[in-house]
């Protein structure tokens, strides 16, 4: 297609065109396409080939790399989000569009907002007349002996490590996982002494060129990705668990005034994990699990276990700024200035010495003022939450008020100009702190795991 250009507006189709595993390479190719433009293939490499799987999760395998195939071609469908959506091949059932249908239109929220976009009607994946032999609808996927051993996602922040610190105490077998080339969270992986597996990502090309001639551009829903992405390497190694580390923080968004709410991590949210782990569940393995160890913890709840340690001290980074979809900035492991940053040294303000927080991120963020609009936001203060993975605006002031009435903290700046300003025009009981270190019962983590935990995260 030599003399085919990219012209956004022109674009009619979206066309998955086929995905594949080759079992001795352990690389899997996910082929996409623009109308008849060029093949666009994405590549996912999950270490320890050659693999030999029996015919029952060969089965499973190739129904994981479909949903995977489906997922992640979010990342090139956003580029020109054309009405018609083609799937080549093999069909899908009612149950699989829904959920796709859900990521997209939810997932790329932001993503419309930011772009003045209505996807809502737009994006409706194709049911097949006949449904896929491999599981019909309303059947369930069978059970595969999978054997008791957890991936665990490790993203180089603060929640990933409170997650393999709680399992390793309740003895659960893990693997700690990260996808791509971050030398950040490599450092945290090698810091937890545990086995790591580091899974390849390489996008097609060809996106970047696209995004230089005038595609949409924006937030994708990552997390839905990279579920989708450890949910297969699962039934390649023939483990029963994917673990993720979100709280219960991350299903609240920005409140837009005129738009309504606007999540930015959707896909970290109960909302998509109990969607997607019901399907897991339902058409590709009965005994895979997945589940976020931290939904029944609020962020402050998080960071109050993270304090518990120093371990990680010296390694993890929060700052979302050193993460890039073509590389990182790794100089500095807190750019001190991002929401991110500004969220996380005020949700541990609260739990950790003074001097042990700003060891860490490098400097006092609270006796910045150049900083009070970044926190005003985050207080949700004549502002709106960031489109940032950042707690509720209620964890916030209820830390900025804690702070408010500790010596070491209440001649700072930001958290002088809160008392002064802002925590007189609230009710007093809703700053309160302690109400939001409680748990939450909403959750999928299995329910041996959970009372072995529950006292641990409790504390």
């Amino acid at each position: 297609m030599t003399d085919w250009t990219f012209q956004r507006d022109r674009i009619r189709c979206f066309r998955f065109v086929r995905c594949a595993f080759d079992a001795g390479t352990g690389v899997a190719r996910l082929v996409y396409a623009f109308d008849d433009g060029p093949e666009l293939t994405e590549t996912i490499t999950v270490p320890g080939a050659p693999f030999a799987l029996e015919p029952r999760r060969a089965a499973a395998m190739q129904r994981a790399l479909q949903l995977l195939h489906l997922i992640a071609g979010v990342s090139y469908y956003k580029a020109a989000v054309p009405e018609d959506i083609r799937i080549e091949g093999e069909g899908i059932d009612a149950g699989t569009a829904a959920l796709l249908e859900t990521v997209y239109r939810n997932g790329l929220g932001e993503f419309a907002y930011r772009n003045g976009l209505e996807l809502r009607d737009r994006i409706r994946f194709p049911v097949a007349d006949i449904p896929p032999a491999h599981v019909s609808e309303g059947e369930e996927a069978k059970t595969l002996a999978l054997r008791p051993h957890a991936l665990v996602a490790i993203g180089g922040g603060k929640d990933s490590l409170v997650s393999i610190e709680a399992l390793r105490a309740a003895g659960v077998e893990q693997t700690v996982t990260w996808i791509g080339g971050s030398q950040l969270i490599a450092a945290c992986a090698a810091r937890t002494e545990l086995p790591t597996l580091n899974i390849g990502r390489q996008l097609a090309p060809q996106l970047f060129d696209f995004n230089r001639q005038g595609a949409w551009n924006g937030h994708i829903p990552v997390t839905a990705v990279n579920s989708a992405i450890m949910a297969f390497a699962a039934i390649l190694l023939g483990v029963d668990q994917v673990v993720f580390s979100n709280e219960r923080s991350a299903s609240y968004g920005s409140l837009i005034p005129g738009t309504g709410e606007v999540n930015h991590q959707w896909s970290k949210g109960w909302a998509f994990e109990s969607a997607f782990g019901d399907y897991l569940r339902s058409h590709v393995a009965a005994d895979l699990d997945y589940y976020s160890l931290l939904r029944p913890l609020s962020e402050l709840a998080v960071a109050r276990q993270f304090a518990k340690s120093d371990r990680y001290d010296g390694c993890f980074s929060s700052c979302n700024r050193n993460f890039h979809i073509l590389g990182e900035r790794p100089t500095s492991r807190w750019c001190g200035v991002c929401p991110k940053c500004l969220f996380v040294f005020l949700a541990l303000a609260p739990f950790l010495p003074k001097l042990r927080l700003v060891g860490i991120v490098g400097r006092n963020l609270l006796d910045d003022p150049a900083l009070i609009p970044g926190f005003d936001a985050l207080l949700e203060y004549e502002d709106y939450k960031p489109f940032e993975c950042v707690g509720e605006g209620r964890e916030s002031r209820a830390a900025m008020a804690a702070l408010a009435q500790r010596p070491e903290w209440r001649e700072d700046v930001v958290v002088k100009r809160f008392a002064a300003l802002i925590a007189p025009k609230l009710d007093p009981d809703a700053l309160r702190i302690e109400p939001l270190l409680a748990l939450d019962d909403t959750h999928r983590i299995p329910a041996a795991l959970w009372e072995r935990l529950r006292d641990r995260f409790a504390a």
